[in-house]
């Protein structure tokens, strides 16, 4: 029997999804559809804007003598990343990721309940492993990032009627195989995948 899939199951809303956290060496949740465990952390609630994943890229094109077209193009620069703005400010993860702090120092005093942390101009690297999940139905897409760090952080507003968050950009950084993203989907069937 051959399965008929429409048009609109092979499209993907974000409806929903999350982000993780973890030490680089984490390896890769290994499926999409399972949550992920210690030592992954959450990075709690995102914002309705989701996740944005962005290509940075630039070329350098290659054109012959009496030609108006080139006739090869060399990639020069191809960067991933990854933009989501955090609401739960509050939590420790997302703490430790937007001011670039071990998880570990911002633990409260115990006899206080205070948490106290200075920022430094000068931030030592931060590399982390990340995972970011988008869920649609049936369609789950999971990006495993094992070598990424926060490059970019916006402003952050306090006011009445806004809820306050961190937005920010990771960019993902080769692994000792060259590689910045791991792809794990859950797609849908179709009759050129399913041998129909």
């Amino acid at each position: 029997m051959v399965q008929i899939t429409r048009a609109a199951d092979l499209t993907t809303i974000g409806a929903n999804g999350g982000g993780w956290v973890a030490a680089t060496g984490t390896s890769a949740p290994e499926s999409p559809l399972i949550q992920p465990v210690s030592p992954w952390e959450p990075l709690g609630s995102i914002s309705d804007d989701g996740l944005t994943y962005g290509f940075d890229e630039d070329s350098q094109e290659f054109t012959p003598w009496g030609l108006t077209s080139p006739f090869r193009t060399q990639i020069t620069k191809s960067v991933r990343t990854f933009g989501v703005t955090l609401w739960e400010t509050s939590r420790i993860a997302v703490q430790s990721i937007m001011y670039r702090i071990p998880a570990g120092d911002l633990a409260p005093d115990e006899e206080s309940g205070l948490t106290a942390y200075a920022e430094t101009a000068s931030p030592t690297p931060d590399r982390r492993a990340w995972w970011f999940l988008v869920m649609d139905g049936d369609t789950a897409k999971g990006f495993y990032v094992p070598q990424g760090e926060v490059s970019d952080r916006s402003d952050v507003t306090f006011k009445q009627d806004e809820m306050s968050g961190y937005e920010i950009t990771v960019t993902a950084y080769p692994d000792e195989a060259g590689n910045t993203v791991y792809h794990t989907d859950k797609l849908p069937v179709t009759p050129e995948y399913s041998g129909s």
